[in-house]
Order: C-alpha cells, then sequence, then structure tokens
C-alpha cells in the first residue's frame, strides 16, 4: 500500500496564508457589530427598569414619559400575525416549486417574481397596504391588522426561498420509497417530506421573523403610533419600530433615552429569534 503523498511546503504556504487572510476578513467585519452592539447596551440598559417594560407611554412634555409596554405587544402581536399569514402561503408556493412544478415554466415565474420580492424595499410594501386598505377605508382606517399584512408580504419571498432551499435537501430516496409503497403523493408530503424538512422549516420562519420584526416603514404607514396598550387588531397599535421612531427625534434626553431602551429590547428580541433559528439549523445538519 503505497502511503500519501507529501503536501508541498508551497501549498501549506499558500493555505495558512489564505485562512491567516480569511480570518482577519472575519475579524474586521465583526468588529462592527460589536461596536454597534456596545454602544446600544451601553446606552439602553440605563433606560431599563421594571417600570419600563411594565407601563406605557405617557406622552407628557414634563415628568415621568412611561415605558414601552404597548410597544412590547403591539409588536409581538402584529409580526405574530404576519407570520400567520405568510408561512402557509409561503410554504405552499415551496410545496408546489419543489414537488409538484419542478421544471415547469409557471414554477420558474413564480421563482422569478419571488426573487424580485426579496429585493424590494420595506417601505413598498407599506405603501401598497397604505393605498389599498388603509385610503380605501377597507377594515377601518389605520389598523394592526393592516400592518401584520405589510409585514407579511415582507416575510413571505424568505420564507418561501428558504422553504425551497429546505425541501430540495430532502433525499429523493425518501419520496421514491414512499410512492413505491403505494402512497399518493399529498401524504407523501405530509407524511415523509414535511417532517423530514421540519426544522429547516422554522429556521426559515425565525429568520422572517427576525427581519420583520425591525422594520418600521410598514408599520408607520398601515398601523401608525398609539400609546396604551391594545390588542385589538382592528385598530391603531404601537409597535417598538414606531416607538423608536417617534422618541429618537424628540429634544428631551428621557425620550432619547427611552427610545435607545426600546431599540435595546429589540434587539434583544431579534438576536433571540436568531439564536433559536441557528439551534434549529443546527439540530438539522445533525439528523
Amino acid at each position: 500500500m503505497n502511503p500519501l503523498p507529501a503536501v508541498a511546503p508551497s501549498r501549506r504556504r499558500t493555505d495558512r496564508i489564505a485562512t491567516v487572510t480569511l480570518g482577519m476578513a472575519a475579524a474586521v467585519a465583526v468588529v462592527p457589530l460589536v461596536l454597534i452592539l456596545y454602544y446600544v447596551a451601553k446606552q439602553g440598559l440605563s433606560a431599563w427598569s421594571l417600570d419600563f417594560f411594565t407601563t406605557d407611554p405617557t406622552g407628557k412634555f414634563f415628568g415621568d414619559p412611561g415605558g414601552i409596554k404597548s410597544a412590547i405587544v403591539g409588536t409581538l402581536l402584529i409580526v405574530g400575525l404576519a407570520t400567520l399569514m405568510a408561512t402557509p402561503v409561503g410554504i405552499a408556493l415551496a410545496l408546489y416549486l419543489t414537488e409538484y412544478g419542478r421544471g415547469s415554466r409557471f414554477a420558474s415565474a413564480i421563482r422569478y417574481i419571488v426573487d424580485v420580492l426579496t429585493g424590494v424595499p420595506s417601505i413598498v410594501f407599506g405603501l401598497f397596504i397604505y393605498i389599498t386598505l388603509v385610503l380605501s377605508g377597507i377594515g377601518g382606517n389605520f389598523a394592526g391588522w393592516k400592518g401584520s399584512a405589510a409585514l407579511a408580504l415582507l416575510m413571505l419571498p424568505i420564507v418561501t426561498r428558504s422553504a425551497e432551499v429546505i425541501l430540495q435537501l430532502v433525499p429523493d430516496s425518501l419520496r421514491e420509497a414512499a410512492l413505491a409503497l403505494g402512497a399518493p403523493r399529498w401524504r407523501v408530503v405530509a407524511r415523509v417530506v414535511l417532517p423530514t424538512a421540519l426544522p429547516g422549516l422554522v429556521t426559515g420562519i425565525l429568520l422572517a421573523v427576525a427581519r420583520a420584526a425591525g422594520e418600521t416603514a410598514p408599520l408607520l404607514f398601515t398601523a401608525t403610533i398609539a400609546k396604551d396598550t391594545s390588542t385589538n387588531l382592528g385598530g391603531a397599535m404601537n409597535s417598538l419600530p414606531a416607538q423608536i421612531f417617534s422618541d429618537v427625534g424628540q429634544a428631551q434626553d428621557r425620550l432619547v433615552a427611552r427610545a435607545w431602551g426600546a431599540a435595546l429590547t429589540l434587539v434583544v428580541m431579534i438576536l433571540l429569534c436568531t439564536t433559536l433559528a441557528r439551534l434549529l439549523s443546527r439540530r438539522s445538519t445533525l439528523r
């Protein structure tokens, strides 16, 4: 048995240079992120307190400005409803692209449209819902569910593309084995394909949630800003991005401090979603 050929010194040198170069590039890319997180945490932690999370904005020019309770509740409800809107449609489109319409012209057209929607600015979705639902008076004036509709349009291409990639990773041998046993196509999809791809699908959904939770423009045009905590998605609702937008341009330092605290809260919420997505992705890879 012949021994493995020795690696040339020049190749080792090139490999080391490439490794060091990539490591330095990664460090340079991480430095701005660390500095941003540090500055947001430094500015925002001073505003955090029990009252900050349990009281609503007061709107008072003098005195206690209140907290961000209504913004947190509004963000959770609006983004939650947007997730319920975008997830079934996005996964259904991905299933059609991978299981039923693979290679067809119609599937290629859908894929092209989804790719185009991925690059559309979020404000365009907000303006679309504002013109079609708010100005027309359908379902009242400004409403939380209209903000959810705008965010759902933003999330839809992300969910679709990520779900399509995950479904393509499911081995064809699993599909062929189930079909060989006489199972219909819909049962193969429901009992074999979706359970196998579930961790990856959840990862894509959480990444879309993290993207939508930080958007401001769609909510300003649809759900506007409300001070009091409300669970009525049919009326105006507050949200963390809208609260930050409202406070950061104020002259009072206490309102700017509340904006920093809300920004840190939003960062922590998105960080938790992203971390959960990464953990689920790692679990899916190990399987």
